[in-house]
């Protein structure tokens, strides 16, 4: 049982470290970092915003020791050289060298998906025909499949139902053995959290295009006993 604290998408606010610092360390076990941490609205040109960023989040990874980070589609685009929506080919080297700077401080803590007891985080959600498509029906525990994604790279995670782009909110998808694991998700932006066919979406910190908050812009605590959540 562990009770965690989520961080849901960054891009480029890193104020959000902030406020999750603001939170009583009693009042939680784990910390999560639920994935992209650059690029938004505008920020093509800014690259002392993707340079605070990231340095931001290098010294709270750095401050909490123990805390986990998830890759998300933003972040590993610079990595792989993948354009999407969002990129800044201006920004390009600032980001790569800086999550790069990131990636040494947290070594094995980043990764695509993290496991707490039976509850999942990720970037965006571990689909079953994901599993299936990339891994196999052979491949039954959940560590050897975690292990394996974590392993994998842009020609097999640069697709719709991967655990960095999957969008179980809006497209049906089936979660991986959603008889068993409750998920932690980003990546689609909500109003308020979405509690829903066994995954929690938490992207609350997203903006409109002229900069006013789509989302609660709240923080929240993940239960993975009880799988209730609470704000922080």
């Amino acid at each position: 049982m562990s009770r965690v604290l989520a961080i849901p998408d960054v891009h480029l606010k890193p104020w959000i470290f902030d406020m999750a610092d603001r939170v009583d360390e009693n009042s939680y076990d784990d910390i999560v970092i639920l994935g992209d941490l650059v690029d938004d609205w505008g920020k093509e040109n800014d690259l002392d915003a993707y340079n605070e960023t990231l340095d931001r989040a290098a010294e709270f990874g750095k401050e909490h020791d123990q805390s986990l980070w998830c890759y998300g589609n933003h972040d590993v685009s610079y990595l792989w050289d993948a354009m999407e929506s969002g990129y800044s080919v201006q920004a390009r080297i600032t980001a790569i060298e800086g999550i790069t700077r990131l990636e040494r401080v947290l070594e094995e803590r980043f990764r695509f998906i993290h496991k707490i007891d039976d509850v999942l985080f990720s970037h965006a959600g571990l689909t079953e025909s994901f599993v299936f498509q990339t891994c196999g029906y052979h491949m039954k525990e959940i560590e050897d499949i975690l292990a394996r994604i974590n392993r994998m790279g842009k020609q097999e995670l640069w697709r719709d139902n991967s655990p960095i782009w999957a969008r179980p909110q809006a497209d049906f998808y089936r979660m991986f053995r959603d008889d068993l694991f409750y998920q932690v998700v980003g990546h689609t932006p909500v109003e308020e959290p979405l509690d829903l066919g066994g995954v929690l979406t938490l992207d609350l910190f997203s903006t409109y295009s002229n900069g006013d908050p789509y989302g609660n812009q709240k923080l929240y605590i993940v239960d993975t006993a009880t799988r209730k959540f609470e704000e922080a």
